[in-house]
Formats: C-alpha cells, structure tokens, sequence
C-alpha cells in the first residue's frame, strides 16, 4: 500500500509540476473583459436562422467566404484551399482555383481578379484565367501570420486584416486553434493593411488589434469597418488615418468603436444591400473565459490542459446586420447551433448565404 500511495504522490506532484511549468506557446496578458449584456434588446433570442435550407457542397466542408462574383455565380472558399464557382442556386459548381492554403476572405478588383486573403499563402490575386499570384506575404521582412479578411475600394486601393503576428494556421493545427490561442493570449498583435497596386506599397492602417478580422468599406469610401474578434467589437477607421494604435492609452479619436460589448465573438462583415452591413458572430461569448480575463496564469495552465477541456463556447447561430451609426436592423438567431460557426452573410437581392467555418454545406434563406 504504501508503495501505491508512493507512486500516486510522485505522479501527482508531476502533474502539478507540469501544469505550473510546462512551456506553452501562449504569454496571456491581462485585459478587462466588459460585462456581458447577453442577449437583450437588439439581440433578444429568437429562431429566426433554424429554418436555414441547405446547398450541397459534395466532399467540401467550411464555406467560410461567400461572394457573387462580377459574372452573376457564386464564389465560395472552403476549407481544403478550394474556391469553388456555381450558379446562385448551387448548380454548375467547379473548382474556380486552389490555393493548397486556406483562404479566409475575397473580394474582386476592377479587372475581375478575385482578391483573396489567404490564412497561409498572403494576400493572393486570382486572374480570371485563374492563375494565383502573390500580392503579399511579408511586411518589413517579417512574413504576415494570419491573413484573415480583405475588401477592394473603388480607388483600387487593397484592405486587408493579418489576424494575429503570434499564431499562423500552418503552425498550429489550423485557423480555428490558432484563434483560440490568441484570443486566449490577448496580446493584441493583429493588424490592418492598405496595399496599392499601383506602387506595390504595403502600409499599416492600423495596429494593435485583439484578433482583426472582418473588414468592410463605407458607403463613401472614406472609413474602414473592422471586426475586433478577441474584445468583441466593431471599430470604424479613417482610412486617412494611417499607423493607428487601437490599443494604446489614450487611444486615438480618430477611430470609433461603433458596436461594443457584442454577445459573441464577430467575425466576417460583408456589405449588404439598403446601406446596412452584415457580421457573423462565429461564438457566443464564454462566461469563463470572461473571468479569466485579469488571470493570465490561469490561463497559461488552461493551455496546458487536453484540447477538450479548453474553454470553448458552445455552437449557437447568429448573424445580424447594422447601419454605419451602429443601429442593428435585423437579427438572426439559432440558439440550437446546428449550423456551426456562422461567420458571416452575403446578400443578394432574393437571398442571404450564411457563411460558416466547419459546416458541411451552404446554409442559406429566401429574402
């Protein structure tokens, strides 16, 4: 017996040691988690996104970015590095490119060339004749980690977000755990870039972003909508305003946050029609994680817990749309999460296609 108790003391204090000193990949940083709402007002539950009709997307999986292109089909990049090209009603689908990346995002130029932000391949252009280019893929000699979501302005002129400077899909198991740990982390190191075509010049708009990911132009060109996915936000950014830092104290006013303190975590934005703007949250928010906030030790032995036991929020459907002040004016909901990772919406004048990171299929809804 006594050799039992011997043996499970050491294997304890193992574990313990292990948990309090095994090196992680993570350095949490402290931050302030504002209170949740939940779901109230604008967002007061509702089913509204349960009756969700499905398109077939064969053996492709992860419809994450879905965009009607300038010839009238539908675009839609999953999540085996394919973009595939269909009709609206999800017939005559083919292989339209493959970039053996993951694109996350894409919009199309003024010459038909699908600007597409690849998670692991840069900031790509696919030519009609769907031959893949590089844009970018590093900035100041460093390579860029994460890029997430991208919006071409009438000027010509490329926006586009690099998620995380910490954690590449290509490194750590894929684009969903490489989010996790830098929303875990909190260090803030996601940026937004303006690329020129013409000079092939790569600036920074603005830096110091919990997770940058979705990216939406005004209506008048003149401002940058950005989803800030790690503080559950929405920030609108002068685009004359260049090398903003979002996390400096005090923080410039030259940028607004136009939605705040969100139920979960926002994802895609995508222009819809009528002047309003669509966002997936791709999460609802998770009480613990939330309480961790002001932890970061805590949440470095978190890391070092099995994947299964990580605080993941559970599957819930929600999309909604906004105007530019902010104003919500629809809100999709389905609390039963059967559609997972909403990330987004993409409006036509008879439909709405919702965007997802892991779904079998391409859910959409008669307007």
């Amino acid at each position: 017996m006594k050799k039992y108790v011997i043996a499970a003391t050491s294997l304890f204090g193992l574990l313990v040691v292990y948990l309090l000193l095994w090196s992680v990949p993570v350095s949490p940083v402290s931050w302030n988690a504002p209170a949740t709402s939940g779901y109230v007002e604008a967002h007061s539950p509702n089913t509204k996104l349960g009756a969700l009709r499905m398109l077939s997307l064969g053996s492709e999986e992860g419809p994450e970015h879905v965009a009607m292109g300038p010839e009238g089909r539908l675009y839609v990049a999953v999540a085996s590095g394919k973009i595939l090209r269909m009709r609206p009603d999800g017939t005559g689908q083919e292989v339209f490119a493959d970039t053996r990346g993951r694109v996350l995002g894409f919009d199309f130029d003024a010459q038909g060339n699908l600007i597409a932000a690849d998670a692991v391949k840069g900031l790509l252009s696919i030519s009609p004749a769907q031959v893949v280019s590089v844009l970018v893929n590093q900035f100041d000699t460093f390579p860029l980690h994460y890029p997430d979501a991208v919006v071409v302005a009438k000027n010509g002129k490329i926006y586009f977000s690099d998620a995380s400077m910490r954690f590449s899909p290509a490194q750590w198991g894929g684009t969903f755990e490489a989010s996790v740990l830098d929303i875990l982390e909190q260090s803030a190191t996601g940026r937004i870039f303006e690329y020129d075509p013409s000079t092939k010049e790569t600036s920074i708009v603005a830096k110091g972003l919990s997770f940058a990911n979705g990216v939406a132009l005004s209506e008048d060109q003149q401002s940058l909508f950005v989803a800030e996915t790690g503080r559950y936000r929405i920030w609108k950014l002068p685009l004359l305003a260049k090398g903003l830092d979002l996390a400096a104290t005090p923080r410039s006013n030259a940028a607004t946050v136009v939605l705040d303190n969100l139920p979960g975590y926002p994802d895609n934005l995508m222009r819809g029609q009528n002047g309003r703007i669509w966002v997936g949250l791709s999460k609802p928010r998770n009480a613990t994680v939330d309480k961790l906030a002001t932890y970061p030790f805590v949440r470095k032995i978190i890391v070092r817990l099995p994947h299964f036991l990580w605080p993941i929020p559970k599957a819930y459907g929600h999309v909604f749309a906004f105007t530019e002040d902010g104003t919500v004016t629809v809100d999709l909901q389905d609390p039963a999460g059967e559609y997972p990772e909403t990330t987004g919406v993409t409006e036509t004048p008879d439909r709405l296609y919702i965007q997802s990171l892991h779904a079998k299929g391409l859910g959409w809804l008669p307007k």
